[in-house]
């Protein structure tokens, strides 16, 4: 028998659910359609194709003529469609029923439109729990894709991964697929024809060795310099052609090779992601610890040994290092219940797609890619919870007043809600709310992140001396280039004390700043009273909700400075459409600027904060006139682009001094703006 090697070729396609339109058609243009021509014109190359639900959603509804392309390369048996969860959740952080309702929502969708049932399965940042086997394998799914890390974390050898395994979970099997690291790196990044001879070189006479390479389609045409060398120079209709040329690779469909080949045998995998995954999951100072164990490896030329052994945290950690995204997590968590509490009559299909939508993965972690640092992808989940927990209320009434410890912390947290606001207040040291959203307008007030260390914020501090230049033939991988959108400053890099949430207070005695420590709280009547202290000053903060209007009263007694800090979290941002509103000499409306602009008002009573893109806006007073300090809140991340400063919030100050006994009563009303 001649030497010969299957080449299994799989791309995965995948926006966020309430990405930027702008955003979309780009991708589309130098990514999605130029692909789908490309391996159109080569009916003799088959590949496996997963595009999340919501993204094959806007393809249809505004490229119909490129989904008529995949719809006739699908019925030729060019490309095999791969199953997931419909809106891209990480299987492995929701609840069985909803992985079993995500992944038929996709099934259904692919064969609708496509006319087949996928067989295989892509998990969503290849996050693996043995926990996700039942559901895959009780919607029908028969093989999922994995790295080949994951494998070597379980102690297999690299040569055994040129074929699938068999695993079990509670009775049920599942085939799983090692993507070759190798050829994730080299495709697109290394010349074609050295891509197609690595393949080459994996060949044998045993007749049935795998090429797997399952990865992500943006890296054809996104990422930094792959557009021109992707298309422009070629290297996509080079590879296509090398491979079809080739005597030694055959280009197989990943279902005729499951169906042809026998297992490899039984493996067990660890919880583990990519290995990339493993150092963006860890808080900074273990990243750090993480990434000189890499580099001690590296240097003394163990590291492609020893690296399954270097592992570092796991997908779940990110829940626990952003509060954030723990507390969107926990809300869908208790919204999924809800719904699954509901009689089968009153659960409708657009319930199941608010929820869905809700459980998309980007808003809840970061890595190279934004993620949770992006208020768009957080809005949308946060967009999709708001409705639905509305229209179960709707269904099911809930009290005005409620405690529960939601978020895990050992501390209930206090609801308050009407009919078109609910304030959540987390009973620690600030007292302050960590979600003030409106039914109305679908939005969370109070969505917003503080400022985190980050491992990568070193390369930021270096400046102009972390840029790196590609060498060598090929292109650079995002994962290697250090790039700045924006100029960064170390102060912009300083992280939070405190939280970013509204309502925490401080205290100056005219010598030394204090944060005011809340140490008791009361549920009284539909009020939260909080007692607190800064030094030796006490003061008291009452929480109430009516209709669309939040109430809060602080009350001290002494002499000095009280202030308050509040960061609304407004989806304009430092956009065109956000301004602020303050009444003049002449007792008229003024706009002084945009949420994007630092103002500084004495004295001022009333203010509002509009925003055009929301179709809603913010007015706060104040029973005392306040001295009112706004800014923009940034912060620091890491995109495929390079580093860039992301406006979160609008940071606003309240301050009054103090002589004496002192109680002050404020109002934020929340509206939507006349059309």
């Amino acid at each position: 028998m001649s030497r010969t090697v299957s080449l299994l070729f799989g791309v995965h396609a995948h926006q966020p659910v309430g990405n930027f339109p702008e955003v979309m058609e780009d991708a589309h243009q130098r990514c999605y359609k130029p692909f789908l021509e490309t391996v159109y014109r080569y009916p003799d190359f088959k590949f496996a194709l997963h595009a999340s639900g919501w993204l094959l959603e806007w393809l249809f509804t505004h490229h119909p003529e490129d989904m008529g392309l995949l719809r006739e390369m699908a019925a030729r048996g060019q490309v095999e469609f791969f199953g997931a969860g419909d809106m891209e959740p990480v299987l492995a952080v929701i609840p069985y029923r909803d992985r079993m309702s995500q992944l038929a929502a996709m099934s259904d969708r692919i064969e609708q439109v496509f006319g087949q049932r996928p067989e295989g399965a892509w998990l969503t940042e290849r996050v693996w729990e043995a926990t996700v086997v039942p559901a895959l394998a009780d919607s029908g799914i028969r093989y999922v894709m994995v790295d080949d890390y994951h494998f070597l974390c379980a102690g297999a050898e690299r040569e055994q991964l040129n074929g699938y395994h068999t695993t079990e979970e509670d009775g049920r099997r599942i085939d799983v697929y090692p993507i070759s690291e190798a050829l994730r790196y080299r495709l697109p990044f290394s010349p074609a024809n050295e891509a197609v001879a690595y393949i080459e070189s994996l060949a044998d006479d045993t007749g049935d060795p795998a090429a797997i390479y399952f990865d992500d389609i943006e890296k054809f045409g996104i990422w930094p310099e792959t557009y021109d060398w992707v298309y422009g120079r070629g290297w996509l209709k080079d590879f296509i052609e090398g491979v079809l040329a080739s005597q030694t690779i055959r280009s197989t469909h990943i279902r005729d090779h499951h169906r042809e080949t026998r297992t490899r045998g039984v493996v067990y995998l660890p919880t583990v992601s990519y290995s990339e995954m493993g150092e963006w999951t860890l808080p900074a100072a273990a990243a750090r610890r993480y990434s000189e164990l890499v580099h001690a490896a590296q240097h003394e030329g163990v590291l492609e040994r020893d690296r399954p052994f270097i592992r570092g945290g796991i997908w779940k950690n990110f829940l626990t290092r952003y509060p954030e995204a723990n507390w969107a997590h926990k809300r869908m968590l208790g919204l999924s219940a809800r719904l699954a509490a509901l009689p089968e009559a009153q659960v409708r299909q657009d319930l199941v797609e608010l929820l869905h939508q809700s459980q998309a993965n980007d808003a809840y972690w970061h890595g190279l890619f934004g993620g949770i640092y992006l208020p768009h992808l957080r809005r949308a989940i946060w967009h999709a919870m708001i409705q639905l927990e509305r229209r179960l209320d709707g269904l099911q009434p809930r009290p005005s007043l409620a405690t529960v410890d939601l978020d895990l912390d050992g501390r209930e947290e206090v609801f308050l809600s009407s009919l078109a606001l609910q304030a959540v207040m987390r009973p620690d040291k600030d007292a302050a709310l960590i979600e003030l959203s409106s039914y109305v307008l679908a939005q969370n007030f109070a969505d917003t992140l503080r400022r985190y260390e980050e491992h990568y914020h070193e390369k930021a501090k270096a400046g102009a001396a972390a840029l790196k230049e590609h060498d060598g033939e090929g292109i650079a991988s995002a994962h290697d280039v250090v790039r700045f959108k924006h100029a960064i400053k170390p102060e912009d890099l300083t992280p939070d004390s405190r939280t970013r949430g509204l309502f925490a207070e401080s205290w100056t005695d005219f010598e030394q700043k204090l944060p005011v420590e809340y140490a008791t709280t009361f549920v009284q009547g539909g009020a939260v009273l909080c007692m607190g202290e800064a030094g030796k000053t006490r003061v008291a903060k009452v929480y109430s909700v009516r209709d669309n209007l939040l109430s809060v009263a602080l009350k001290t007694v002494g002499n000095g400075r009280l202030s308050t800090r509040l960061n609304i979290a407004m989806p304009c941002c430092d956009g065109p459409a956000g301004r602020y509103v303050v009444n003049g000499a002449d007792g008229q409306p003024h706009i002084p600027g945009g949420f994007g602009q630092s103002f500084t008002w004495d004295a001022l009573a009333d203010l509002g904060m509009e925003d055009h893109y929301l179709g809603g806006a913010i007015r706060l007073r104040s029973s005392i006139p306040a001295r009112i300090k706004v800014q923009p809140h940034y912060t620091v991340s890491q995109s495929e682009a390079g580093f860039e400063k992301i406006m979160q919030a609008i940071e606003l100050t309240l301050i009054w001094e103090v002589d004496g006994a002192f109680e002050v009563n404020l109002q934020l009303e929340v509206a939507a703006l006349a059309r």
